[in-house]
């Protein structure tokens, strides 16, 4: 009999979480049953992304940067891969922060289901507010001083300081590459392993995420019966799918102004790349059909594919840092937080970070997502709103992030005159086939 497949698990975990919460709201002391046998299980799956989030961005940080192995690949083919990578992502949460305000899917929720969530996580909220209060009486400059640590393990002990810990991490991997190849291979070959042991992880607890949300669904539900809650869900879904059609269109027109490419012929020789991600939600597993096409079909020549495209799927997670920063924000209006305009421009610059660090495979942009959260001081048990509709965004996300990585070496392609025809003229799925 074949096993059922874990997004298929974990949308059965928020159904019956759904279900039980609204039944033992029906029974005298089922809420604190549910409160006192059922949340604390919710808490500890929370607890589990929590503890690995800076593990893994200081692991796959450092392992991307380092990954470079040349500072000179930096300088013209290298500055332009990753300028053009980090302008796409701050365009990407930009555009997740101006439509998640615009739509505002957080502000469905009544205030009678938001009063009641504020009161059950008053812990969360109080810290808040605590933390925006200061943000507010702090220089203008504050935030840029707070980016370097005066102690990196001191830093390392809460989620609030990711920004210092992802500074450290690159830091680290530019000295990386900046000293001796064969003095700093044992130290490059302990964090390659590290991130594989970090992504283990990952995949493990991944493995419980369908208990994980039937008991944190089953608790907000408990605590906040309200179908509300599902319409401000369909909302959130929505708003993340039109910005993640936004980057496509934009990444279309970027190709259309660079290489004067027309947007039918980058469509088509990237759409198979494209169908891969949606269903694998993996960029490393879709890294071998994206450099086919691209090179193949795509005209861009082997020397920079094979430059650019890795490195895309280490720091080019466009669509992730868009999710990222519509979710945090939808959070952030459930539970009646209004984030100021620093705080916002803070989750601009720790999701555009982060997603330098961000796995190229499934459930990792949740994790980096806790960091997100923890930046700006929004109860991560909010996470239990979205992971009914995370499987379909992710795959969604995927597509968004190999596009981008397509577009991108098409561009740097052009600019350094490696740009010609494709060795394939005639568009056809004969690669899905084999």
């Amino acid at each position: 009999m074949k096993k059922l497949a874990l997004h298929w698990k974990i949308l059965l975990g928020m159904f019956l979480g759904v279900v039980i919460g609204l039944l033992m709201t029906n029974f005298e002391g089922g809420k604190e049953l549910i409160q006192d046998w059922i949340k604390p299980f919710g808490k500890i799956f929370i607890n589990s992304l929590k503890l690995i989030a800076i593990p893994l961005i200081l692991a796959a940080l450092i392992k991307g940067v380092s990954d470079l192995k040349d500072i000179s690949k930096l300088s013209k083919m290298g500055g332009r891969t990753i300028g053009i990578y980090i302008t796409t992502t701050i365009i990407a949460v930009s555009i997740g922060l101006l439509l998640v305000n615009l739509v505002n899917p957080g502000h469905s929720i009544s205030e009678e289901t938001r009063t009641e969530m504020v009161s059950n996580y008053s812990d969360n909220t109080t810290k808040y507010k605590e933390t925006a209060k200061t943000q507010k009486e702090a220089g203008p400059l504050k935030p840029l001083e707070d980016l370097v640590p005066e102690n990196i393990f001191s830093s390392a002990t809460s989620n609030r300081n990711m920004l210092q810990v992802i500074f450290f991490a690159v830091f680290f991997g530019i000295g990386l590459i900046l000293i001796p190849e064969e003095k700093g291979r044992t130290v490059k070959h302990f964090f390659d392993g590290f991130n594989e042991v970090i992504l283990k992880m990952v995949d493990l607890i991944m493995l419980a995420a369908p208990y994980g949300v039937f008991a944190l669904l089953a608790a907000l539900v408990a605590e906040s019966p309200s179908i509300d809650l599902f319409k401000a869900l369909g909302w959130y879904a929505l708003t993340v799918v039109i910005g993640l059609l936004l980057m496509i269109t934009i990444y279309t027109l970027m190709v259309l102004v660079f290489t004067k490419k027309k947007p039918s012929f980058f469509i088509n020789g990237i759409s198979p790349a494209q169908l891969l991600a949606f269903s694998t939600s993996s960029s490393a597993a879709t890294l071998p059909v994206t450099m086919e096409r691209v090179t193949e079909h795509l005209g861009v020549e082997e020397e920079v594919a094979s430059f650019v495209l890795p490195i895309g799927a280490t720091i080019n997670m466009d669509g992730t840092s868009l999710y990222q920063a519509v979710a945090a924000v939808f959070i952030a209006q459930a539970f009646g937080m209004n984030l100021d305009f620093g705080t916002q421009l803070g989750i601009i610059a720790t999701a555009t970070l982060a997603s330098i660090g961000s796995a190229a495979v499934p459930g990792a942009g949740m994790v980096m997502l806790v960091g997100v959260l923890g930046y700006a001081g929004i109860p991560e048990a909010g996470l239990a709103l979205i992971f009914a509709v995370d499987r379909p965004l992710d795959m969604c996300r995927t597509a968004v992030n190999v596009t981008g990585d397509a577009a991108v070496s098409m561009m740097v392609a052009k600019s350094i005159g490696k740009l010609g025809e494709p060795k394939v003229k005639d568009w056809d799925d004969n690669y899905l086939k084999k």
